[in-house]
């Protein structure tokens, strides 16, 4: 499996798969708990729901973001559970959302992070499945065995003093995932400091779809990202390390050197706004 993307035509081929997981991503930050409302619902079959909150990130504290990332070790179990395979033949895991891959994102850069290169997002989402007529299911699927075992790629994620200690350098470029508007400091709806980290420039994670979710061209992810300056290394963040991970999605599709990702992001960045000045 070479691409991040898969189709609904491509899953609904592959739905009785042993090889093939299915996460549903369904998240939204003002209610947490629609998402998995709405997966009891209705969902795509087989599919497994994962929580942004208690799957895909760690308990918030003091420092380190409003989405931490999650506990190696219990998110590993959680994949065994969905009956993710490590070997011999690794399970391609397919994660989906209704949010323009907000979270569906989120899901991708983490497998990636703990090793698991077999890890891809539906193009569309939630929306192009039930838009192309395919079943859903409001059964909820039994935990199935896995031998999911994780290889750390710690060299993909940074933490603030490590932004700190190289978003100055010359080969580093650090890119601001969230809307202009937040990035310009014109609006600020969650975090208690309005701006950008200094010398960041903004790329919004919208960009990389179109209104209906669709991923854009391969093309069009190249031409989006034209006028990054040619760095040795990328490191992107958003408000809490969540919708940056369809920026680095994007770079992956426009065949860029693959970015890195600042996981406390602007809401870790802000509670050190005392010793920051």
């Amino acid at each position: 499996m070479t691409s991040p993307l898969v189709s609904a035509d491509w899953l609904a081929a592959h739905l009785t798969d042993p090889n093939v997981a299915i996460a549903d991503c369904r998240f939204h930050l003002m209610q947490p708990d629609a998402g998995q409302q709405q997966y009891h619902t209705a969902h795509i079959p087989g599919a497994y729901y994962l929580d942004l909150n208690r799957d895909l990130s760690s308990p918030v504290g003091p420092h380190g973001g409003r989405h931490p990332l999650p506990d190696p070790a219990q998110l590993s179990h959680t994949l065994q559970q969905m009956g993710v395979n490590s070997h011999p033949t690794p399970t391609l895991v397919v994660a989906y959302d209704d949010s323009r891959l907000a979270f569906a994102a989120r899901c991708w850069w983490l497998l990636q992070y703990l090793g698991h290169p077999q890890v891809a997002v539906l193009d569309g989402g939630w929306s192009a499945w039930t838009a192309a007529g395919y079943p859903t299911t409001a059964a909820v699927p039994t935990p199935r065995p896995g031998n999911f075992s994780p290889q750390l790629q710690p060299d993909r994620v940074l933490d603030i003093e490590q932004v700190k200690a190289r978003k100055d350098l010359l080969t580093v470029t650090l890119v601001d995932a969230r809307e202009g508007d937040r990035y310009r400091g014109e609006r600020e709806p969650i975090d208690p400091i309005a701006g950008h980290i200094p010398g960041a420039v903004n790329y919004p994670w919208q960009e990389v779809t179109t209104d209906a979710g669709l991923v854009r061209s391969p093309a069009a992810q190249q031409q989006r990202w034209a006028t990054l300056p040619a760095t040795d290394e990328i490191i992107v963040y958003c408000g809490s390390g969540v919708t940056a991970c369809v920026d680095l999605l994007s770079l992956e599709l426009a065949g860029l050197p693959t970015g890195k990702l600042y996981a406390g992001s602007w809401s870790d960045w802000c509670s050190y706004a005392d010793e920051l000045g």
